[in-house]
């Protein structure tokens, strides 16, 4: 046993309370109530960074919520590797299905349940740990390293994806690390390489000039709900195939190698049925296998609705207005500029007679992708490997996190897609977990990835 890994070891019970004293504090970004706990999650994180031996802390202002950034720079001849994460979490309705208050985290299984365990404080805590074990055994590191902390990436990131093309210097390094992805399986270290791209919008239907009687309108009245709902059925036909023109045009197939490897993982497609999805069938593109339509193939969704009257009892309005959330998700090639206005066109073409919609972008952002070969990648999958005791896998990622795309767009660097959450942690859902296994091999993984970085 390396000194780092005992340091880690010994250090174990202190790392998983101040984890847990992290994840009491609510930092929910999207709710404006909640911004002061945004504020003091970004000071908690500043003062870790300190503690860990980093140097330049910085809690950045921003129009909205704070960035973090720190940096230590004295190890010549070595890379540099920016780590980035999120503090920020997303709300937790509905509260009633959590089975332990989602900010006092609770124990149970050997896993933590608290709201943000693993999207994002548990997994960016593993790199603040990592980077003080190495520094209180050392007195140094052995790469050169810069933080980058983020309190907006539940809302779109806009603030960070100012500050990149600003601050292309400060931030310049040769690769960036992100742990805000899951391992495929429970004991099989992943290294995700591909992320889907993702335009989020919100549509808002308008028609009347307000709620009308529907006994005295109904029959001539457009109703802005029923509008909108007939235009989100035009967008996608029963077998889950998107409808508007060309949104399929640069799609890039996954290589025929790297769906082999797909399908030698240890997937059970009636297990995932029933564990992950909990429905009575998988529904999307036909002819395509699960992995290929949740990590390589585009989607359209709807992610709520919302117009007219949905109190108790009866109220017989035509609704003058209705909003419905929306996203595509992008695979590698897709450029959201160039799809942006074919929605336009679309909506346009095929909003109902009476009805009026404006499309308000909320979120765009390209998918990217690593090369497997990437030296970078073969020492992050070789550290997995010594951690866990199995061979580092391969995957792809269907979720979007923005920030990838920008560090490749401003910064010319690939990221390191090294995740310790498993498939059923229930991100963004009631009682989000992390295994703390994890949390502790993760520590374990990091140190070790830095140290085999270090010039020979």
């Amino acid at each position: 046993m390396s000194t780092t890994e005992a340091f880690i070891n010994e250090n174990a019970p202190r790392f998983q309370e101040e984890l847990f004293e992290f994840l009491r504090i609510p930092s929910i970004s999207t709710l404006p109530e909640h911004a002061d706990d945004v504020r003091r999650a970004a000071e908690f994180v500043a003062s870790k960074l300190r503690d860990a031996g980093l140097e330049n802390v910085e809690v950045i202002p921003t129009d909205k919520h704070p960035l973090v950034y720190a940096d230590w720079l004295h190890a010549p001849g070595a890379p540099t590797v920016l780590c980035y994460g999120h503090f920020d979490v997303q709300p937790v309705d509905p509260i009633d299905e959590w089975k332990s208050p989602p900010f006092e985290p609770t124990v149970r299984n050997g896993s933590v349940y608290a709201r943000g365990a693993a999207d994002d404080k548990g997994q960016l805590y593993i790199h603040i740990k990592a980077i003080e074990a190495l520094h209180a055994v050392h007195g140094k590191l052995p790469v050169n390293v810069k933080v980058l902390i983020e309190g907006e990436e539940e809302v779109g990131g806009e603030s960070i994806s100012a500050y990149l093309p600003a601050n292309r210097a400060k931030l310049k390094a040769d690769v960036a690390l992100v742990s805000d992805t899951s391992m495929y399986a429970a004991g099989l270290p992943s290294l995700d390489i591909g992320l889907r791209g993702m335009i989020y919008q919100e549509w808002i239907a308008t028609g009347p000039a307000q709620d009308l009687h529907s006994g005295m309108y109904g029959g001539a009245a457009p109703n802005a709900v029923f509008g909108l709902v007939e235009l989100l059925a035009k967008c996608k036909n029963a077998a889950g195939v998107c409808q508007i023109p060309g949104f399929y045009d640069d799609v890039e197939p996954p290589a025929a190698a790297e769906k082999e490897s797909w399908d030698r993982l240890p997937f059970d497609e009636t297990e995932y049925l029933r564990t992950e999805v909990g429905s009575t069938r998988l529904t999307g593109e036909p002819g395509y296998s699960v992995m290929e339509r949740t990590w390589a193939r585009p989607t359209f969704e709807v992610h709520g609705i919302g117009g007219g009257f949905t109190g108790p009892g009866a109220k017989t309005v035509i609704p003058a207005k209705a909003v419905a959330k929306v996203s595509m998700r992008l695979v590698p090639r897709q450029d959201p500029a160039a799809i942006l206005p074919l929605i336009r066109k679309f909506v346009a073409a095929n909003t109902p007679a009476g009805i009026s919609v404006t499309i308000r972008e909320l979120n765009a952002s390209p998918a990217s992708m690593v090369s497997p070969e990437n030296v970078f990648i073969q020492k992050a999958a070789l550290a997995l490997t010594d951690t866990f005791g199995v061979e580092t896998v391969f995957t792809r990622c269907g979720g979007s996190i923005p920030v990838v795309g920008e560090f490749d767009e401003f910064l010319g660097m690939p990221t390191i897609l090294m995740g310790f959450g498993l498939p059923d942690d229930g991100l963004h859902g009631p009682n989000e977990k992390f295994l703390l296994d994890n949390f502790q091999k993760g520590i374990r993984t990091v140190a070790h990835f830095f140290e085999s970085l270090a010039p020979a």
